[in-house]
């Protein structure tokens, strides 16, 4: 019953299996920093919303060149009166210098001034517009001067441009450093864990080495357990590598925003160092023209100056061409109101409670403020790029220094290794040696990539990322 039941069972999983849908293998994908590069530049969402800020700047600068063109409206109403508009005129007035003129003629005539004081009771009345009004009109004004305004908010809006772009580069240069840090600390990470491999291996089969040898009698119980205790130690390290690995796997991942279905990226671009720099003189002056921030402070001082301008412009009139023309009417007639109107006219602001003098001593504020930013800034990123650039040689000088102590301490352990297996050596020298010969080849990669990330770092504050490819070239 029982061999039965699992026979049932059994049949059951291998059916479970066979129907599931398949899941599509994940692939590992090796890239250059080159191809990392050309998927930052076409995935990364930072660099899209930075595309369109620019869009979004390019919009306002068009806004700003439509004052320079007419503008056309079309207004209709229907309106009703309380009353007819209408012209009304006493007829006396005409009757009264008709009888004075009779009675200079026949002073006691009665007839004919009767008459006419009858007729000046009355009153000439001459409608002009009925009580229901309907108009369709279509109007334009074009101004031809507003005190120069026009031309600095088209500089203004140019201007804007240029910032939206100066602040894509920045966003290009932090992606471009964060993508090195990421790309660069994969290859570490992956070098890392090569070396905690191979260290867990010569632990491994020094352990090995150790159990024989205290079979032997060559060594006591305690040497052997001290081989193990640090095999163990080597393998935690090892582990603790490949999850640091995976942690900046899925960092560079999110960064280059790649497909699901890849399941890791290995970087083929090595670690890398350079023989000479350039001077620390040249690297100063591309930062006063080239660095991001210092071009837009450069740019929004101009626009605060164009701002001044346009504040100054205030105290000038407007001019401009006005026109009119009717297309439908009912009521007014063509006689009363003409059909079209064409004319030129001005406005003339002559007291504004004191505002335009305060706009303009605020613009000349914010002006002196984005001037002194100008000058802090440049102080500031020149104490960054002497950071960075010592970086730079400290990175130089501890692996010059590394590399012959890595060839000292492989020839070292060499020989505690052989003196271990002739008992001429403990167990703890042979740890010793391995130890330092795994903490010097670290402590080489680790220094490899702070030279990287402190050459990206550099050329990003000197506004010359791109020149990164040719370093690591």
């Amino acid at each position: 019953m029982n061999n039965m039941n699992s026979n049932s069972r059994f049949i059951v999983i291998i059916l479970a299996i066979l129907l599931s849908p398949s899941l599509p293998a994940q692939e590992s994908q090796s890239l250059s920093f080159e191809e990392a590069l050309n998927l930052l530049q076409s995935g990364n969402q930072s660099l899209k919303i930075a595309d369109k800020e620019i869009e979004i700047a390019k919009s306002e600068r068009d806004q700003l060149n439509a004052f320079w063109y007419p503008s056309l409206q079309a207004s209709g109403a229907y309106t009703f009166l309380s009353q007819k508009i209408e012209v009304k005129e006493p007829l006396s007035t005409f009757t009264n210098p008709a009888i004075d003129f009779v009675h200079s003629i026949l002073p006691n005539d009665q007839i004919i001034s009767n008459f006419l004081n009858q007729i000046g009771n009355n009153s000439f009345i001459v409608p002009l517009a009925p009580r229901n009004l309907t108009t369709i009109d279509v109007d334009a004004e074009w101004v031809i001067f507003s005190g120069l305004k026009r031309i600095r908010a088209t500089k203004i809006g140019k201007t804007m441009v240029n910032i939206a772009q100066e602040n894509r580069g920045q966003i290009d240069a932090n992606q471009r450093t964060l993508l090195v840090e990421a790309y660069y600390g994969l290859r570490l990470a992956q070098q890392v864990v090569e070396v905690r491999k191979e260290t867990y291996m010569a632990f491994k089969k020094h352990y090995e080495n150790a159990l024989k040898l205290e079979a032997t009698g060559m060594i006591d119980k305690a040497g052997r357990l001290l081989a193990q205790v640090n095999m163990d130690e080597a393998k935690r390290e090892l582990e603790s590598a490949e999850k640091n690995e995976s942690v900046v796997q899925n960092t560079l991942k999110t960064i280059l925003n790649v497909e699901d279905d890849v399941a890791s990226i290995t970087p083929t671009s090595p670690l890398f160092i350079n023989d000479s720099l350039p001077s620390k003189y040249e690297l100063i002056q591309i930062l006063g023209t080239n660095n991001y921030l210092i071009n837009q402070l450069s740019l929004q001082e101009q626009i605060a100056k164009e701002q001044t301008r346009i504040d100054q412009a205030g105290y000038m009139p407007n001019i401009a061409f006005f026109g009119k023309q009717t297309l439908y009417s009912h009521g007014i007639k063509s006689n009363l109101v003409p059909r079209m109107i064409i004319g030129v006219g001005f406005t003339w602001n002559l007291f504004d409670g004191l505002e335009r003098e305060k706009r303009i001593r605020q613009s000349k504020l914010t002006r002196q403020t984005l001037i002194l930013g100008q000058e802090k800034a440049k102080d500031d990123l020149i104490v960054g790029v002497d950071n960075f650039y010592s970086q730079l040689q400290k990175s130089l000088d501890n692996v010059s220094a590394l590399n012959s102590t890595i060839e000292l301490s492989e020839e070292l352990v060499r020989i505690r290794k052989k003196a271990f297996l002739e008992g001429m050596a403990t167990s703890l020298e042979v740890i010793d040696a391995e130890n330092l010969l795994s903490k010097v080849r670290v402590a080489r990669l680790a220094a490899y990539y702070e030279y990287d990330i402190a050459l990206i770092n550099l050329l990003a504050l000197c506004g010359t990322p791109e020149q990164f490819s040719n370093y690591n070239n």
